[in-house]
């Protein structure tokens, strides 16, 4: 079904260049878009002429015409005027949304289609035999893209995106809850991942500041079969949770480069609790006051290097030492060895997919 704002649009497209008022009803006699007022009094004559044989006719000086999808009445396109070129502009008209309908229906089919591949609904038959049904091209490259909006609950961010990155009939741009919106972009041979990370930026800065601020996008890995979309999708939305926990400063996130962070995201909670109780025994990484998670944090950012370190910090070196000294009898781990690093720094990582998934149970 095409929106009342694509046929209000078409209408005021088509009275800027005909100078004549259009409005169009539904079969009900409810009005939908119109370039003049008072269009409601029409919605007793809509029923006459809706069961009337004719496909046109004059009613109080105004043109009224059918607009059917497939044999089946959908608009009553009614034209100001009774002359001859009010009827000319009227058929022209009818005949452009009649047009409209049958591009919006196609789209409405491929996006139902696109949906359910990425949501797994369709045999692996079915997927080759759609596809080749409606044209789309099965042995391709594409990526998924996950831009999600929060607080998003209306379509003018999707329209948004559509009426930029929509022009190429081989892209899909739809979406399977409120705030996200997914696109299926096709690759020609010489795109890579730093094109997908160009394309994610390049959809963040079309967006309104204020729905920016909140917006994060992620994409999945580029896959060759229309069959392998689902994949890359389930990929960018796994990019998109896994960086709500460990990247939260990032607003572009791509599938290929959440490294550990992905392994912790699958573990089993009874597990990472079981790890934490085996490293700390009854202390956890999170109960450490903030002067010691920074200097953590900050030696990790520095590769273990206790110089440039305690440069950073603005502290003495041996000072620097002394807070390790003291991280290590209360731990068991000297973050100057490496694999009591790699521990520590896990440890954290799994302290904080461990909120994050207490969080959203509550």
């Amino acid at each position: 079904m095409i929106s009342n704002q694509v046929l209000q649009s078409t209408l005021e497209g088509l009275k800027a260049i005909s100078r004549v008022d259009l409005c169009v009803m539904d079969t009900e006699g409810i009005l939908l878009a119109s370039t003049f007022d008072g269009a409601e009094q029409f919605r007793d004559s809509i029923g006459s002429f809706v069961n009337s044989p004719a496909d046109s006719q004059v009613i109080s000086g105004y043109q009224f015409f059918k607009i059917l999808d497939e044999n089946q009445l959908e608009y009553v396109l009614i034209a100001s005027g009774s002359s001859d070129d009010v009827y000319m502009v009227g058929k022209m008209a009818a005949y452009q949304i009649q047009t409209l309908l049958v591009a919006y229906k196609e789209r409405f089919d491929k996006d139902n289609f696109i949906k359910n591949l990425l949501l797994d609904n369709l045999l692996l038959v079915d997927i080759y035999n759609r596809a080749k049904k409606l044209h789309i091209a099965s042995d391709t490259r594409r990526v998924v893209f996950i831009l999600e909006i929060s607080h998003e609950k209306e379509n003018s961010s999707l329209e948004t995106i559509r009426s930029i990155f929509g022009s190429r009939s081989c892209d899909f741009i739809t979406a399977v809850d409120e705030k996200s919106i997914i696109i299926v972009r096709e690759l020609d041979n010489v795109e890579s991942y730093p094109e997908m990370a160009s394309l994610a930026a390049s959809v963040l800065d079309v967006l309104p500041e204020e729905k920016r601020r909140s917006a994060v996008i992620a994409y999945g890995t580029i896959v060759d079969e229309i069959k392998d979309v689902s994949r890359s999708y389930k990929e960018a939305r796994m990019a998109l949770d896994v960086g709500k926990i460990f990247f939260r400063e990032s607003k572009v996130i791509a599938y290929s480069s959440l490294g550990i962070g992905r392994l912790i995201y699958q573990l089993p909670i009874p597990l990472c609790r079981m790890f934490i109780r085996e490293i700390f025994e009854n202390k956890s990484p999170d109960e450490f006051d903030e002067e010691t998670l920074t200097t953590i944090n900050k030696f990790f950012d520095n590769n273990l290097n206790v110089s440039e370190t305690s440069r950073q910090l603005y502290i003495h070196r041996n000072t620097l030492v002394y807070r390790l000294d003291k991280l290590q009898k209360s731990t068991g781990l000297d973050l100057r060895v490496f694999e009591d690093a790699i521990t520590f720094k896990i440890a954290l990582m799994v302290v904080r997919y461990m909120k994050y998934m207490e969080e959203q149970e509550y």
